[in-house]
């Protein structure tokens, strides 16, 4: 099978850490080489960001990425992207009249809106995955959201329109049928894990052994609620709080939210106990998440979040917002323990509970890694996926577009 995958603004070669670059990323990359490795041949079309860039570059046996020429070659914020994805579509439809997919995926909305209007008269099904709805962005951050006015509204079109929409978490249905979607036409789909990487086995990263240790990883964003964690924790004491992500670069100690998490812990007498470590690379992350008692995800909503993925996969209880995919991943009491977001007074409570017994700790741990391992290897998700283009491939025309 000829998958194309479409990525405006997340590589699948990106650094980790920025603003735009995180979860979604993974996932691409991730689902990409999964496939390949099941026999599917995968081309992830994403915008160039820096002219030195080749136009092709092999990611992985059976991936490329390809760099799309459309608005200047540079960052730029993923909420300004919008003017620039015509021409994104006009390059992405020359390359599919000239050697044709089987099938498109895209990712995000503007991505999705690129693909079907590049499929438009061309016959290509295109399924889409949003990986963050702006109706749920907009509840939960309302003035803040940066969004384009036009994303609600383009959504709603999209999940009409796509032949199929991939969701990643049950959550994300409901939302998706109010938008307009048919629910005949979605399915549960959820992220992944490396399984090879992400595991109980492995080196630890040695900390204090005076303090036990929470670990956050997480882009430096106020919506994540690593402010929320740090001010839970002057009722979490001899702990520390390790919290890895950020934007590389030297300025990093200037960032706003770095400045702002700092002023927060000098505020509530926890500065010494707070560790803003900066991004930390993929081979350094299972033993930074091995060293933590607990690892915590308290984001304020999440469309999924991998991070409760990768700590369970590393035998780590995770303390995690009742939210979006956390519901999914995080079973209540038995691989982790929910709780409602903006809560630092229940994050200090359970944390204490947590951290004041250590043989539940490694019996939630456990249970996340076989959780981990029974249901989210990427292995599994490519295989999933590959069913999903495979029966639209076999199904009647009547899966098409609908306007």
């Amino acid at each position: 099978m000829r998958v194309a995958m479409v990525s405006e603004h997340a590589s699948p070669l990106a650094v980790l850490g920025g603003a735009d670059a995180g979860g979604q990323n993974v996932h691409v990359a991730s689902l990409a080489a999964a496939m390949a490795a099941q026999g599917a041949s995968v081309t992830v079309h994403t915008r160039r960001e820096d002219a030195q860039l080749p136009r092709r570059v092999a990611l992985t046996a059976g991936v490329e990425v390809d760099h799309v020429d459309a608005g200047p070659p540079h960052p730029i914020p993923k909420d300004d992207l919008l003017p620039h994805m015509g021409r994104f579509a006009e390059e992405l439809r020359r390359q599919w009249v000239a050697d044709r997919p089987d099938i498109v995926h895209a990712h995000f909305w503007m991505s999705a809106l690129a693909a079907l209007q590049a499929a438009d008269d061309l016959g290509i099904p295109v399924v889409a995955t949003f990986h963050a709805l702006g109706v749920v962005k907009r509840r939960h951050q309302g003035r803040r959201d940066t969004s384009p006015p036009e994303r609600t509204a383009a959504e709603a079109m999209i999940a009409r329109r796509a032949v199929h929409v991939v969701a990643t978490c049950t959550d994300e249905v409901a939302e998706l049928v109010r938008i307009g979607a048919d629910p005949r036409r979605v399915s549960v789909i959820p992220c992944g894990v490396d399984l090879r990487t992400f595991t109980p086995a492995g080196a630890a990263e040695l900390g204090r052994t005076d303090l036990r240790r929470v670990v956050v990883v997480s882009r430096l964003v106020e919506r994540k609620g690593i402010g929320n964690v740090i001010e839970a924790l002057p009722a979490v004491p001899a702990t520390e709080l390790v919290v890895a992500g950020g934007p590389p670069g030297d300025d990093f100690d200037e960032r706003p939210e770095v400045r702002r998490l700092r002023r927060l812990a000098e505020r509530h007498g926890v500065a010494d106990r707070v560790h803003l470590r900066g991004p930390v690379g993929r081979n350094d992350l299972p033993p930074l998440l091995r060293s933590a008692d607990v690892v915590a995800c308290v984001p304020w909503y999440e469309p999924f979040g991998i991070v409760p993925l990768e700590a369970m996969a590393c035998g780590v209880p995770v303390l995690a917002s009742e939210v979006g995919g956390l519901r999914d991943t995080v079973v209540d009491g038995v691989t982790g323990v929910h709780l409602p977001p903006r809560r630092p007074d229940l994050i200090g409570q359970s944390l204490a509970r947590l951290l004041a017994d250590p043989e539940r700790c490694r019996a939630i741990g456990r249970a996340g890694a076989r959780r981990a391992a029974a249901r989210y290897g990427w292995s599994t998700v490519a295989a999933a996926t590959l069913g999903t283009y495979a029966s639209l491939l076999d199904a009647p025309r009547l899966v098409g577009a609908r306007r």
